[in-house]
């Protein structure tokens, strides 16, 4: 395994942590973002599909960025064993695959995790890398919950 490839974590899958999707603060972010009304009435979510109220997937998707980044700010960084400077990470070119494979209810507690997947140079961009990282999330049964795939551009050199 090279430097970058455990510095990355590739092969690893790391729980960023859990949260609990509370009714309010689902009414609250489905208000803001996704009105919808399985997401911001109960009695309408007790009659639609789901029949109860559920987190926005979106709501899912941004929960699960702010356990990645708390994770990254709250711990020691990995040490950098390799040459040349630490990595840098930068901004997200985007994600694909964004799958919601269950509804999240008031009540459920989620816990999140990213797995490294592989890194390649950019050509258009020397010094660069794009990382890629499988994101996921479970509820307590084990469940998977939300599934995408990120890109991560990291400087390198």
């Amino acid at each position: 395994m090279s430097a970058l490839d455990e510095f990355f974590g590739i092969g690893v899958t790391t729980t960023l942590g859990s949260h609990t999707f509370q009714a309010e603060e689902i009414k609250a972010f489905a208000r803001k973002y996704d009105p919808q009304p399985f997401h911001v009435d109960e009695e309408a979510a007790r009659r639609s599909v789901f029949g109860a109220l559920c987190a926005s997937g979106w709501h899912t998707a941004a929960t699960w960025m702010k356990y990645n980044l708390k994770l990254r700010q709250d711990t020691v960084p990995v040490a950098w064993t390799g040459p040349g400077p630490r990595p840098e990470f930068g901004p997200s070119p985007g994600f694909r695959e964004l799958k919601w494979l269950k509804p999240v209810f008031a009540g459920e507690t989620i816990t999140f995790t990213r797995t490294g997947i592989d890194h390649r140079p950019i050509a258009s961009r020397p010094g660069w890398r794009m990382l890629t990282i499988l994101c996921e999330a479970f509820d307590t049964r084990g469940d998977k919950v939300i599934e995408f795939t990120s890109a991560i551009l990291v400087k390198t050199g």
